[in-house]
């Protein structure tokens, strides 16, 4: 199915293409514009991420700021080489205003705290440089707060608490995808603004580390944010095809979360189920969804909608 309108919360497709010295254009990976041009609106978030012991993260006192700047210059150029069909966003109206002249929306985001530091005074930088989302840790437990991986019964720090806070002034929306159970509650304690978990499933359908409680599924869905169902295996779990991806889906919903489902395939960082090998497969899930019987207003805000809602 071609024209079906895609707001996608998480790839790796930037840092993909900052290792492997490939272009957004056309690549080997699992996005690109060449794969996305089949889609009729297409929104993007795109993650800046890497991490010690990974190709091509600098060594030295200065290397997480040095990796932070490699990336953005990364990011910045295949904007520049790729101006005619895809355009940087910052908010909800530039993102339609793009889709409406035939181009994609890329919105900039930072997967781990730790690339900007945890250090609160940069974030102002981070917002002129048009980052929308940050994920407070990846994997490794960090100065913001432990990870679901790395000391997960840590919470968010003072300066962790204090970067959340200066985030919500700056209207960057905090991710807790990856985030420690007992750094998410503080968030949501914190939260004034919609946050988001950008890439993550339901723990009842899947017991996964990296999965969400029903408690923090209906948390997010109380504070008006949004969860993107993420792609990977073993997260999906089970069966690891389109029904399992279902089986998650239709757990939000019957929490409530039918404004808060969302997609975030993980695109570039993982190995995804095998039904859906890389973007332009999601045609697929639309399919899919439709023949069981699901409403053209419930998947298209899964797709597109409820993404956007939170740009805003």
């Amino acid at each position: 199915m071609e024209g079906i309108s895609v707001f996608d919360a998480h790839c790796d497709t930037i840092s993909r293409c900052w290792r492997e010295y490939e272009g957004l254009d056309r690549n080997t990976g699992m996005l690109s514009l060449e794969r996305t041009a089949k889609f009729g609106r297409y929104c993007q978030f795109f993650a800046l991420w890497t991490a010690d012991g990974y190709t091509g993260y600098p060594s030295g006192g200065d290397s997480v700021e040095r990796a932070y700047h490699a990336l953005l210059r990364c990011f910045k150029g295949q904007m520049a080489r790729n101006a005619d069909r895809i355009i940087q966003c910052r908010t909800a109206g530039e993102a339609e205003q793009a889709n409406r002249q035939g181009k994609a929306a890329a919105f900039l985001t930072v997967e781990g705290g730790e690339l900007l530091g945890c250090d609160p005074g940069r974030l102002e930088q981070a917002a002129k440089d048009g980052v929308k989302a940050i994920n407070l840790t990846w994997n490794h437990a960090n100065a913001l707060s432990g990870s679901s991986r790395e000391a997960p019964e840590r919470g968010l720090s003072p300066l962790g608490r204090e970067f959340v806070s200066k985030m919500e002034d700056l209207r960057i929306l905090v991710d807790v995808s990856h985030l420690s159970e007992a750094g998410f509650w503080d968030v949501a304690e914190l939260a004034r603004r919609p946050f988001i978990a950008s890439h993550s499933n339901a723990k009842s359908v899947w017991d996964h580390t990296r999965n969400l409680t029903d408690g923090q599924i209906n948390a997010i869905i109380k504070n008006q944010g949004v969860i993107g169902l993420n792609f990977y295996e073993d997260f999906v779990g089970g069966s690891r095809d389109l029904d399992m991806v279902r089986a998650h889906l239709d757990h939000i919903l019957a929490l409530g979360g039918g404004a808060s489902a969302a997609l975030g395939g993980d695109w570039d960082g993982c190995d995804t189920i095998r039904d859906l090998p890389a973007i332009d497969s999601l045609s697929r899930l639309y399919e899919h969804l439709l023949r069981h019987g699901y409403s053209e207003t419930v998947v298209q805000d899964l797709f597109y909608n409820n993404l956007m809602r939170v740009v805003k």
